[in-house]
């Protein structure tokens, strides 16, 4: 029997209630919910409780279904599938399920063993990919139906530890969800596990580089980035950190658990400045070539497994021997925690073999390092690449050694949100790129900028002396984009938390596909690099270059029905429609539903990612919504959980309700200022708020650039609700500026100046905007400027 920390122990219920199994020779069916059926063959008529690497909970509530049990035949009718069965081993002929219910256009049919069109999953990685790569399968389907197979997935004991299942069993979970993609993901989730909460330093940005960085010049480059104003929340140490430099002898540099002392000499020294800089700390790790003799935990890690420590017998990597496995984290791991090391960025790049059949030494480091590092209840994470279906227990991924190019960025927005259709939500990318490519400054600004929009933003580049992501590395005016998007990443971190809880709690993906919320509209699945990024904001990612003509870069948008405001510009627009959007270097596409709203930290001017003193509520007009914004205190606890809820009405006028703080007060900063910020907006001052014991004070700014009415609460009191009500009726902008925004196109359009007088005197001259429009349309315009000017004036 193997031995093992409490901490390993499997607390997970694998087994079913006895009234959800429908069991007979050889065969049994599982209803887990009226839309998922787990179907089981076993010629030796043994059925499997225990839980899997991928399925670890089968104890669902239980659901209405009816059994039609003959000699030869049985049929398992719910309120959305009906099974049928000719009792037999499973095959095509005698298996197959429909789909009936409110989430397909009509009836879908699956036969066992025909495999389904789904729309996606996620892969191991992107290493050295440089463009678009295979997907594996997700659960989600346009037909309506898939499955995944669980037969050859090892059985997690009750003592933590992992053994094969027998050979030549059937065991299949059957998802026919129609197009009710967000049920369909809550309840893979209960199936196969939640996605934990990740601590609130994740979400800002991370510092990482393979470099041989040296206590100076670390400490020099964050304080650099602290002294101008750069915000990151995680310092990422590369490989070097350790000895590399090492005797032939005892083989690769590439494994190592020693600090090197040349470059380190006092590593707790280094720890304790980078956490008073508010910075989390991970070390790199590339675990395959075991412990060696030149280590400094070599010794008494080889005399507790009996390893000839008097000739320095190597201690081999073996992740299927669980005496190893206990010695890993007590002599390699634990002591540098101590030091101060906050979570393990697992580097495994040596394929999938061990000794135990069907064990992918990458899945169980994911496994056995998630659970020890959250060991007496932390709220730990670690950083590892992808390892099948279940992996997104344990985030957050790191998706390989990605080339520096256009093709690599532009496959990225698409890898990052189908992923979610597997439920594995956080991504990492290296940001930028890693290695080869060409430096190219605007190639780098936007993959900024989406990595500002993406699950976790963190930098990072080879050891080539010219890659590195230093904003200050690129032209005056990509540094300061750089830096303007990297503190906005920082301010969207109360936004992201409360993302990050409904994850966490409601099985809801973070970043999804266009088409969870408009599953019957065609343009949802055509929007390859368009996605949601949290309930309230969507993105269409720029991965085209600029024009050097219009100095504008474009991506084809579809706006769903309703209003669409843009997040940066505060420009609204009419939905219901595909229309080409033009940005300059400084802005992505980010657009907001009408009636957003969104929580942010308005001051970055450090590295912490602290539950804000200046709360920022971006409002974005024009539909009733609500937002419960969760903050906690850093542990895992319900206790420590604060909700703030927010409502906003918008009907003849408009009314945002803030609600007292409900919960863990306490973790909400006693002196905090809040700022109302819509946007999209009229300038108006006829406004007033009230609280339950009477009016507050305010101030109030608006800002043209933005269309933004600023609204502050001075004195704020989290024990009391406030009341903004907007006495105007139908305060959005009606975008009267249009010609100012044409004339801004124009003048930054390389082309002819007497064209641009022609185009913009005509703008001047006629109000109706369609002949404006139909009128332009004669000059002979760059295709392009026509597209910019269109999208101004519809």
């Amino acid at each position: 029997m193997e031995k093992l920390q409490k901490h390993f122990k499997n607390n997970y219920n694998g087994t079913s209630k006895k009234e959800a199994i429908v069991q007979g020779q050889n065969y049994r069916f599982t209803v887990l919910t009226s839309k998922l059926i787990r179907l089981e063959y076993s010629e030796k008529n043994e059925f499997e409780d225990r839980t899997t690497q991928s399925v670890v909970n089968r104890a669902f509530p239980l659901v209405d279904y009816r059994v039609i049990d003959e000699d030869d035949h049985l049929e398992i009718i719910t309120n959305n599938l009906h099974l049928y069965y000719n009792k037999g081993i499973f095959s095509k002929n005698n298996l197959y399920i429909d789909v009936i219910g409110q989430f397909t256009h009509h009836g879908s049919t699956w036969y066992y063993g025909d495999k389904c069109n789904t729309l996606g999953g996620t892969c191991r990685t992107l290493d050295n990919i440089d463009g678009d790569t295979v997907l594996e399968d997700g659960i989600l389907s346009r037909d309506g139906f898939s499955y995944f197979d669980d037969s050859k997935s090892l059985i997690i004991k009750e003592n933590g530890w992992v053994e094969p299942r027998e050979k030549d069993v059937i065991d299949n979970y059957f998802f026919g969800y129609g197009r009710d993609y967000f049920q369909c993901m809550k309840d893979f989730f209960e199936l196969c596990g939640h996605t934990p909460l990740l601590p609130r330093y994740a979400l800002g940005n991370w510092w990482s580089r393979y470099w041989k960085y040296t206590e100076e010049s670390l400490k020099n480059l964050m304080t650099r980035f602290r002294d101008e104003n750069v915000p990151f929340s995680v310092c990422v140490m590369d490989m070097d950190w350790h000895l590399v430099d090492i005797d032939p002898k005892y083989g690769s540099s590439w494994t190592g658990y020693t600090w090197n002392k040349d470059f380190f000499p006092d590593p707790d020294r280094m720890l304790n400045w980078l956490h008073d800089e508010n910075y989390k700390v991970t070390l790199n790790l590339h675990p395959a070539s075991g412990v060696r003799g030149f280590e400094d935990m070599y010794q008494p890690m080889a005399q507790d497994l009996g390893v000839d420590y008097e000739n320095e017998d190597p201690i081999p990597f073996n992740i299927t021997d669980s005496r190893f496995m206990e010695a890993y984290f007590k002599y390699l791991h634990h002591p540098l925690e101590e030091q101060g090391v906050d979570f393990w960025w697992i580097d495994w790049q040596q394929g999938g073999v061990t000794a135990i059949e069907g064990l992918d030494p990458l899945w169980m480091l994911n496994h056995y390092h998630f659970l020890d590092i959250n060991r007496n209840n932390k709220n730990g994470l670690i950083f590892s690449r992808y390892a099948g279906i279940g992996s997104h227990r344990y985030p957050i991924g790191f998706s390989g050694d990605t080339i520096v190019s256009w093709d690599s960025y532009a496959f990225q927005p698409y890898f990052t949100s189908t992923a979610s259709n597997i439920g594995f939500c956080w991504w990492s990318h290296d940001i930028g790129g890693h290695m080869f490519g060409n430096k190219d400054g605007e190639l780098t600004v936007r993959w900024v900028q989406f990595g500002v929009f993406s699950p976790i933003n963190r930098l990072h580049s080879s050891s080539n002396p010219f890659m590195s992501k230093e904003p200050w590395n690129y032209n005056m005016e990509e540094e300061k984009i750089i830096k303007n998007y990297l503190r906005l990443r920082h301010s969207l971190v109360p936004y992201l938390y409360t993302m990050n809880y409904k994850l966490a709690d409601e099985g809801i993906p973070f970043i999804r596909p266009m088409y969870y919320h408009y599953p019957f509209i065609e343009n949802s699945y055509d929007m390859k690099n368009q996605y949601f990024f949290g309930s309230e904001l969507m993105v269409s990612a720029i991965t085209e270059k600029i024009n050097p003509m219009t100095k504008l870069a474009k991506t084809t948008v579809w706006l769903p029905e309703g209003k669409w405001i843009d997040f940066f510009t505060g420009k609204v627009y009419d939905g219901n429609r595909k229309i080409l959007m033009y940005r300059g270097l400084e802005n992505q596409v980010v657009l907001a539903k009408a009636g957003a709203i969104i929580p942010m930290n308005s001051d970055t001017s450090d590295n912490s990612i602290d539950n804000p003193i200046n709360l920022d509520i971006l409002v974005f007009p024009g539909q009733n919504n609500s937002f419960t914004l969760f903050e906690d205190n850093g542990t895992k606890t319900d206790s420590s959980k604060a909700i703030t809820n927010i409502t906003t009405t918008f009907e003849s006028s408009g009314k945002i309700v803030i609600d007292k703080v409900k919960g863990n007060s306490d973790c909400i900063p006693a002196n905090r200022t809040i700022r109302i910020i819509l946007r999209g907006v009229k300038k108006t001052n006829n406004i007033s708020i009230n609280t339950d014991i009477g009016n507050t004070p305010y101030t109030i700014d608006y800002c043209d650039k933005t269309n933004s009415l600023t609204i502050t609460i001075l004195d704020y009191k989290k024990d009391l609700t406030y009341t903004i009500n907007l006495l105007d009726n139908d305060i959005l902008d009606d975008n009267k500026d249009y010609i100012e925004k044409i004339f801004t196109i124009l003048n930054n359009a390389e082309i002819e100046y007497d064209l641009k007088d022609q185009v913009y005197s005509e703008c001047r001259c006629t109000t109706d905007k369609l002949k404006l429009l139909t009128s332009i349309n004669t000059y002979d315009l760059d295709k392009d400027l026509v597209g910019a000017i269109s999208e101004v004036l519809l």
